[in-house]
This record gives structure tokens, C-alpha cells and sequence, in this order.
């Protein structure tokens, strides 16, 4: 089975990873290539959904402050349904920025950011506790964060 990523596609998809609004000339000049093979080349890799979206990575702290708080989940009973139910459930959370199923001692871990302290109390007490089938809630605050990349680290 051949690689669906050649080198030339994962250097392309590095270049944008940094930066979103590299133009296909710009990109072919540093892999000493021409335009319209890097252009044709990147139509595909979002046309095979090897690149999702575009967007733009906003600087949180020049917007307003906020805390980033890690949220460990366990439910009451894991059945499927419930599981369900309780993602559909975060999904709709704005503060939930992400959101995992894991292993071990929780069943759920949830990034979540809001502006403050009480901010999180009342959603922590407002949502996430008054789910059904809730267990227990964890909470870790960052204090500092020191590494926040976003990219898909291209071996």
C-alpha cells in the first residue's frame, strides 16, 4: 500500500501549519518548485480532508483574561448511551474548548476556559454537575502555560 503522504506533502502541510495564509507561489519558491504542482497539490490534501479548515490562532490574552481550567469527568455508570448523551451535552458548552474520552481513573477530560474563578464555579455547578449520571469533577487551574501548539506534528 503506497503512503498517502509524500515528503513534498508534508513539507506543504508544515508551511501551512505555521502559517494559514502562505500562497501556493510562495510555498513552491521554498520547496523550489512551481506554482500551479504545489496549487494542485494542496487542492488535494483538502479535497482527501488531510487539511480540515483554515483559521485564525487568536492571542486570548489581548482579547480579555481568562483562566484555562482541565476538567477530569467520571460518570456514574459508563454505558454507552450515557456516554453519549453527556458529550452531546458538552458539545454545546462554549467554555468546553476541548474535549477527550480517556482511560484510567476518568472517564472524560475537558479543557475549558472562562473568564475567572467564579466563572468556573457557576460552570462547573450550573452544567456540568447538574448532568445526569455525573460521578465526580476534578479540576486543575494552569497557572502558567508554557506550550500551546496547535499543530499536528508531521514526522
Amino acid at each position: 500500500m503506497q503512503e498517502r503522504l509524500d515528503a513534498i506533502d508534508r513539507k506543504i502541510l508544515r508551511i501551512l501549519e505555521k502559517d494559514a495564509k502562505t500562497v501556493a507561489k510562495s510555498i513552491a519558491e521554498q520547496l523550489n518548485m512551481t506554482k500551479t504542482p504545489v496549487y494542485e497539490r494542496i487542492r488535494r490534501l483538502e479535497q482527501e480532508g488531510f487539511i480540515k479548515h483554515y483559521a485564525a490562532v487568536i492571542n486570548k490574552e489581548q482579547v480579555e483574561r481568562s483562566i484555562t481550567v482541565f476538567g477530569f469527568v467520571s460518570l456514574e455508570a459508563q454505558k454507552g448511551e450515557l456516554m453519549d448523551d453527556f458529550l452531546a451535552q458538552v458539545k454545546e458548552f462554549p467554555e468546553v474548548v476541548e474535549c477527550f474520552v480517556v482511560g484510567g481513573e476518568f472517564d472524560f477530560l475537558l479543557k475549558v476556559i472562562v473568564k475567572n474563578l467564579d466563572a468556573y464555579y457557576d460552570f462547573a455547578k450550573q452544567k456540568i454537575a447538574s448532568l445526569p449520571n455525573i460521578g465526580a469533577v476534578k479540576s486543575a487551574f494552569v497557572l502558567k502555560e508554557v506550550k500551546n501548539e496547535i499543530g499536528f506534528p508531521l514526522l
